[in-house]
């Protein structure tokens, strides 16, 4: 092979792994929408929606219960109190319930916080249904305040049959300094 047939088949991988370098970054760039859209297809990664969910007349099913299991932590970075009201409650899957969380700022200024919640088992996210929860908007605290915050949920009749215990987990980030 002559020297610029062996320079062209230079230039030629080259070429080749400069754009697979470029389709890998691309690659990793489109992966977090991707999986954020695949879990909130499947309900994988017990993400719920971030968003009310509309009651709807749905009949309740009083022969079968769930039990609802409630876990509350705090980012390590954030100075505050937090916990469920009740950490379990037996329910009827169709049928509202109403319980709440307690958060207190234990600082001497104004916070604001956000709760990110995770439903476990994954495929019991979907089927959780919040109507009314402070973890659709930001939070915040004066200095030392603490307050009870509402949660009205029901779960799917449709949840499956197999899982008969469901664990709500929130955690509260700070939100200010999440921004820097």
């Amino acid at each position: 092979m002559s020297t610029s047939e062996l320079q062209a088949a230079n230039r030629r991988t080259l070429r080749r792994l400069a754009f697979l370098v470029v389709g890998m970054f691309g690659f990793v760039f489109a992966l977090v929408p991707l999986y954020d859209v695949f879990c909130d297809i499947t309900g994988l990664n017990g993400k719920t929606s971030g968003k009310p969910a509309v009651a709807a007349e749905v009949q309740p099913v009083l022969s079968r219960t769930v039990m609802v299991e409630f876990v509350a932590s705090v980012n390590e970075s954030m100075p505050w109190d937090f916990k469920p009201s009740v950490t379990r409650m037996e329910v009827h899957p169709g049928q509202m319930y109403r319980t709440s969380f307690y958060a207190r700022n234990r600082t001497e200024e104004t916070m604001v916080g956000q709760a990110i919640p995770s439903v476990t088992p994954g495929q019991a996210a979907r089927h959780f249904k919040k109507t009314e929860c402070f973890c659709f908007t930001e939070q915040q605290f004066g200095a030392r305040e603490g307050r009870d915050m509402p949660l009205l949920f029901m779960v799917d009749p449709d949840l499956p049959e197999d899982i008969e215990v469901l664990t709500l987990a929130y955690t509260f980030f700070d939100k200010q300094k999440n921004l820097n």
